[in-house]
């Protein structure tokens, strides 16, 4: 794949790969980023499948890692014309200025904690590009006043409505989640909401006019039956055909194959982390590939068929019980007796009307897929029925006494036969092929060395949005800020601290830490099944590895020799 190319204005200065399918084009600045943008949109290069404008990049993402070679080497002889400027409305928002970080940005500045306030009102701010999360807007001022870098360590969960700066940029976080942005006020507005017409409050071309306030109004509440709008809590009527939650187990989800195509709005694929497992399933009960399913963690899922199902559970080997409800009196007892019976994973099995079903805790691995024949009905969002957890778009988290139909998702007449499953994390160290870059070049070789070195162990903190990893820090060898740009699932971002991030399915779109590496596509399947506390071992893939090669359904676990 091609790594550079002359800094002529109008031209791509740079391409790097983000992994196997990915490239990000490097360019001069907002302009050439906006050219770039409207001409891949106008005219896709041959298996373009999604394209992300950042602050100086432009993400591509392809088919296949042929098409990426051909889409980088393409994106080099492109020329860039800007496209017609587009002005867009003002939008004010109201803000209290009373943010955690609101003091330690005064001295940053030398302006003072009001000196900030002043700052962040006199000036009118526009939208340049979305991204990290749907509603989420990259505003740039008009001046730098305000320019600070980001926190050396993220916060796991920022406040929503969180006004906030990081490099030259503001933005108004929409919903509770992890950041590393400088917190200097917040704000009842609401950034994002399915039910406007135009979801986004300020989206890219929008101007920005901040007003202080002494205490906010939250505009657009959430209206008391937005669980039933997304699906998550959906009243059914009593003779509905589906799969009665009794206990959600740790944690619960509806998943399919993500929702793709969105990242210009800021919203991630999501989907099941396993897809492999997923497919699985879906192919033991006769569903299509990308019919919704229950995704669980760490056993503990009790479900009840409501009417006769046909199920099947693939991932995580673990025990799966069925107890079918007796009425008959035992004759002595007095009482009832319920019957019981093991079903093998992997394999299709009949649940009938009343029985329960209890998945385990996993002999290996982490995450198990529950499949019903027909796929879970709920309601669609953006084209797929995923719960994106960074996003909150799709359906709740699962909860007890919630009912889920199955629908018609079927599409073979028949169920499939059982099927061997690869081999999970159960102990000792996975180990992950990764692609350096596309901002190795942040580090040394040392700290590329000890990357590969040592072994990570996954954080508790670690979630669908990306996993944690504890181990020896790596030192970056260049100081300063990278302007955000996109990110993929199976990109390791570095914080300043040197604790490797790996972004999984609900990762946020852009980010400004740089990436030292990226998990190669077809073992992400492998990393969602290392449990907390588990370890892991980086080792740089081969040169331009062929998915030909190995599959999602026959990558294994591998043992780190020491």
């Amino acid at each position: 794949m091609p790594s550079a190319s002359s800094a002529r204005p109008g031209r791509v200065r740079a391409v790097r790969p983000v992994g196997t399918r990915t490239v990000l084009a490097l360019v001069s600045g907002t302009q050439d980023v906006l050219a770039l943008q409207a001409a891949l949109l106008e005219a896709p290069l041959p298996g373009q499948q999604d394209v992300l404008a950042a602050a100086e990049t432009v993400m591509v993402r392809a088919e296949s890692p042929a098409a990426a070679r051909r889409i980088g080497q393409a994106l080099l002889e492109l020329d860039l014309t800007a496209p017609a400027e587009q002005a867009g409305g003002l939008v004010v928002i109201d803000t209290v200025y009373d943010g955690e970080d609101l003091a330690e940005v005064g001295q940053l500045t030398g302006l003072g904690a009001d000196g900030v306030i002043a700052a962040h009102t006199g000036q009118v701010w526009t939208v340049a590009f979305a991204g990290f999360a749907p509603g989420f807007g990259y505003m740039v001022g008009e001046n730098q006043a305000l320019e600070v870098p980001r926190r050396s360590s993220p916060r796991t969960a920022v406040p929503a409505g969180s006004v906030a700066l990081a490099g030259n940029y503001s933005a108004v976080y929409p919903r509770k989640s992890p950041g590393g942005w400088q917190l200097i006020g917040r704000t009842g507005a609401k950034m994002w909401d399915l039910d406007r017409p135009e979801p986004a409050l300020a989206s890219p071309g929008h101007r920005v006019q901040f007003r202080a306030v002494r205490d906010v109004v939250t505009l657009n509440p959430e209206p008391s039956d937005e669980a039933t709008r997304d699906g998550s809590q959906q009243a059914l009527p009593a003779t509905t055909s589906g799969l009665r939650v009794l206990s959600p187990g740790i944690h619960s989800l509806i998943e399919d194959l993500g929702r793709q195509g969105h990242s210009a709005l800021g919203v991630s694929a999501a989907g099941a982390l396993d897809r492999a497992s997923l497919r699985r399933a879906n192919r033991l009960v006769g569903n299509a590939p990308s019919a919704a399913a229950i995704e669980t963690v760490a056993g503990g899922l009790r479900v009840e068929a409501i009417g006769d199902q046909v199920l099947a559970v693939a991932g995580a080997p673990s025990a799966l019980t069925v107890v079918t409800p007796s009425a008959s009196p035992v004759e002595e007892g007095g009482g009832t007796e319920d019957r019981q019976r093991t079903v093998p994973a992997a394999a299709p099995f009949a649940l009938l009307d009343g029985e329960i079903l209890t998945i385990g805790v996993p002999d290996a691995g982490f995450r198990s897929y529950v499949a019903v024949r027909g796929g879970v009905d709920v309601p669609a969002v953006l084209g797929s029925r995923s719960t994106d957890t960074m996003s909150g778009i799709g359906p709740k988290p699962l909860a007890a006494g919630q009912l889920l139909p199955s629908g018609g998702a079927a599409e073979s007449g028949v169920v499939g036969s059982p099927e061997i499953q690869p081999d999970y994390p159960s102990g000792g160290v996975t180990v992950l092929d990764v692609v350096p870059g596309p901002r190795a070049d942040w580090f040394d070789q040392a700290a590329l060395d000890s990357l590969c070195a040592q072994d990570w162990t996954v954080k508790p903190e670690s979630n669908r949005v990306g996993m944690r990893l504890q181990g020896t820090p790596l030192e970056r060898s260049r100081t300063g800020e990278l302007p955000s740009e996109g990110t993929v699932a199976g990109a390791i971002q570095m914080p300043p601290e040197g604790l490797p991030v790996l972004f999984l399915a609900d990762h946020p779109i852009t980010g400004g830490y740089p990436v030292i590496g990226v998990v190669v596509d077809h073992q992400l399947d492998l990393a969602a099944q290392v449990p907390i506390g588990g370890s892991i071992r980086f080792r740089i893939a081969p040169e331009q590895p062929s998915p030909k090669q190995t599959s999602p359904e026959q990558t294994s676990q591998r043992k780190a020799s020491n």
